[in-house]
């Protein structure tokens, strides 16, 4: 999966990012702004790492700062696949889910698109907008 890295030079868990005064790991950075969309809350994930959910829905997990996890129909996971936004998944490759490595901040604004994706396709799933406290 080719997403335009030049050659980064952060280490696998974020520690390079985390050292720069101000500057967050890359999980911490997704985390924060998915959590800042309406609607969406944190929960740990059954594996390790977080997950997130709009209601009941989850619209995908973090594995550290170095993977995230998110289901789509499979018809959007071929898409996403054959585009290069995302790797089939590591553990259910005949499923819809799918996954993103994260090596560094190059790679945050794509798991963050992935997540965005995600969003915007439970919010249209909802019919209601994200904020009116309803938990379909």
């Amino acid at each position: 999966m080719d997403r335009g890295r030049q050659g980064a030079t952060d280490s696998v868990d974020g520690a390079a990012d985390a050292g720069a005064e101000g500057v967050l790991p890359p999980g911490e950075r997704i985390r924060r702004e998915v959590l800042g969309w309406p609607g969406v809350s944190a929960a740990p994930h059954r594996f390790g790492g977080e997950e997130f959910h709009l209601g009941k829905r989850e619209l995908g997990h973090l594995h550290g700062h170095h993977l995230a996890d998110l289901p789509f129909p499979v018809r959007v996971r071929e898409d996403l696949v054959r585009d290069g936004r995302a790797q089939i998944h590591h553990v259910l490759p005949e499923s819809g889910w799918v996954s993103y490595p994260i090596r560094g901040a190059d790679d945050v604004p794509g798991a963050i698109a992935l997540f965005r994706l995600a969003y915007d396709r439970a919010v249209a799933a909802r019919g209601v907008p994200p904020d009116t406290g309803d938990e379909g």
